[in-house]
């Protein structure tokens, strides 16, 4: 674990850079020593899952609860929560990549359908974590998405709006005042909420998943890298596990795997968490609801109230390094953490002499044209699901329940179901473009979204910056 400086007020003085995330440092990381034990040579299963993440964790848990008798095999590269699972922001909450262009593929009703099962997901993973007595700091405060520049409020209402044709109408929107009694946010003009979501804690999640898998008869194997898979094989250096279903549940580090380089992009995202802020502070904030959080830029932030009083806040730094490269245990640059810190304190100008502890960085799974998906190829055995685009915590839950429907409709065991006749069933997209043409995308992209953010704030105009149209188009969004 490395150390680069606690910034206080702008300045550096001994903060934790990376470690994983704060969640590990907060719940315990696992020492080497202590991992689960390694693939001891060639294997057997009925189903190989890659990946000992959510995605991964929660299919084991419903194919193995739908059918004890099968014999399920866990690989995980590290250890369970490793990747984006033990890292991301505990946003636990019913948004899902792609849901527009499912609508213009599918139909509208097919994209309302896959809208209601993330609604229904949150209450699932709600449900499950209480059923299991996994204590994950799971608060359902919903999720308050706030405005704060003209052009940012004409975006929400738009949003809002949106929102509504989906089906969700318990959906509310404030204005600044409905909005100053929820959270004090600086200039907030606006916000609006869904009651579709909770605050958690990512690893204590992936630690009780992996332990209730276990509880069920699931073999995990840490420390065991799958450098290829292939048609009923997973290979490792220490051994091959020859199964009839392969699940890919990788996410943002499916570039790592042999033929996989260009599939998903690994996006970089990085987060900070706060001291534990006092009653007074707390007092003056607001946010009594626990919501998560989040706001309209264009480079958007998202945050949480943690269980001990923290905040701890999220957002782009540098979103791509060249090679679909991944990080190093989380280590974050300086630039981005005071970059985060700036978005902490534009927020809540009262926390400027409050200190960040801890900045971490993980990365997230992008398909080409931004949409997750879940497939189960019949004819080679293989299944993958991802691409969330920082959506996971509740997407994973809903690709793993339809995931085992897959498997168990293609084995004989059920029939077609609701949650395999859902528009994101078998997507598919094309690879992106090879290097540089993918950092030169990626980085130029983000950098036209942060300038249209810039411009938006200091034109004061009440509708969004081109420059954030150029960026979507770049992007592959429209």
């Amino acid at each position: 674990m490395s150390s680069a400086g606690r910034v206080v007020d702008g300045f550096v003085n001994g903060f934790v850079n990376g470690g994983v995330s704060f969640w590990f440092a907060d719940d315990g990381l696992p020492a080497e020593g202590t991992w689960r034990a390694p693939l001891p040579g060639d294997a057997t299963a009925d189903v190989v899952i890659v990946g000992g993440g959510y995605t991964g964790l929660w299919t084991a848990y419903y194919l193995k609860t739908a059918a004890p008798f099968l014999r399920i095999t866990v690989l995980e590269q590290k250890f369970c929560g490793y990747g984006a699972s033990g890292r991301n922001g505990g946003w636990l909450y019913n948004g899902i990549a792609g849901r527009d262009r499912y609508a213009q593929l599918h139909g509208h009703d097919a994209a309302v359908a896959l809208q209601r099962a993330m609604n229904e997901t949150v209450a699932e993973v709600v449900r499950v974590t209480a059923d299991e007595g996994i204590d994950a700091d799971v608060h359902v405060g919903g999720v308050l998405e706030v405005a704060y520049t003209p052009a940012q409020l004409a975006r929400l209402k738009t949003f809002h709006a949106h929102e509504l044709t989906y089906g969700e109408h318990d959906r509310e929107l404030y204005d600044a005042a409905g909005t100053a009694e929820r959270i004090r946010i600086a200039d907030a003009l606006g916000s609006t909420w869904t009651p579709h979501g909770a605050r958690l804690h990512p690893v204590k999640l992936v630690k009780g998943l992996a332990a209730a898998v276990e509880a069920l008869g699931v073999t995990v194997h840490e420390g065991t890298l799958v450098t290829e898979i292939r048609p009923r094989h997973a290979v490792t250096p220490y051994g091959t596990v020859r199964a009839p279903y392969v699940l890919r549940c990788t996410e943002g580090f499916t570039a790592a795997l042999k033929g996989q380089r260009r599939t998903w992009l690994p996006m970089n995202s990085s987060m900070i968490a706060t001291e534990p802020l006092t009653d007074e502070q707390w007092a003056e904030i607001g946010w009594a609801g626990r919501e998560t959080l989040g706001d309209m830029a264009h480079a958007y932030m998202y945050a949480q109230r943690t269980a001990d009083g923290r905040i701890a806040l999220g957002g782009r730094g540098v979103p791509y390094r060249f090679g679909s490269r991944t990080d190093n245990d989380g280590g974050t640059q300086p630039a981005t953490v005071a970059a985060l810190r700036e978005i902490l304190v534009r927020l809540f100008p009262s926390l400027f002499g409050t200190a960040v502890e801890h900045a971490w960085s993980g990365v997230l799974g992008v398909p080409r044209d931004w949409c997750a998906t879940v497939t189960l190829d019949r004819s080679t055995g293989l299944g993958w699901a991802g691409g969330y685009v920082g959506s996971g915590v509740a997407t994973t839950n809903l690709a793993a329940r339809t995931l085992r429907d897959l498997v168990q409709q293609d084995s004989g065991q059920a029939g077609a179901t609701d949650l395999t006749a859902l528009p994101w069933v078998n997507h598919r997209v094309r690879k992106w473009e090879p290097e540089p043409l993918r950092w030169l995308g990626v980085h130029g992209m983000y950098a036209t979204y942060r300038a249209a953010d810039r411009r938006e704030t200091t034109s004061g105009r009440g509708r969004s910056s081109r420059l954030a149209r150029v960026a979507d188009v770049v992007a592959g969004r429209h």
